[in-house]
């Protein structure tokens, strides 16, 4: 896989993606969860297409500013770009936006997994904890 993969997603802000819907606040504005959640899916899906049968990406880390609310009904909107690849561990740049301008930015890491070894282990938890 190479640096330089771009990714981009749009959503229009509604009740569901909202601080007082998602928990995350007591106002009817797009909630910084919902704003990772698109900038994770921007990720994944933006190298889907690069990765081996059986594979997938997890999310790792997230370092994003919130710069700016968004009232429902407006259109968000997330760019990612592939700006590191080491290994199994990618690293995107990504902007989010609204109609107004941007609303956050900052960096999203991800690893590369085998979907199913990765759900085993998982998995695994439940009979250690007995």
């Amino acid at each position: 896989m190479q640096t330089g993969i771009k990714g981009h997603t749009e959503q229009i802000v509604d009740e569901r993606v909202t601080a007082d819907t998602v928990g995350s606040g007591l106002l009817p504005v797009f909630a910084t969860p919902a704003m990772i959640a698109l900038i994770e899916k921007t990720a994944w899906e933006s190298i889907a297409g690069e990765l081996e049968p059986g594979q997938g990406t997890v999310g790792t880390k997230v370092d994003v500013a919130h710069i700016s609310a968004t009232p429902i009904g407006m259109k968000v909107w997330c760019d990612t770009e592939l700006v590191e690849v080491d290994n199994r561990r990618l690293v995107f740049s990504v902007t989010v936006y609204d109609e107004a301008g941007k609303i956050g930015e900052g960096t999203h890491e991800r690893f590369i997994i085998y979907n199913d070894k990765f759900k085993a282990k998982a998995y695994e938890k439940i009979g250690s904890t007995s």
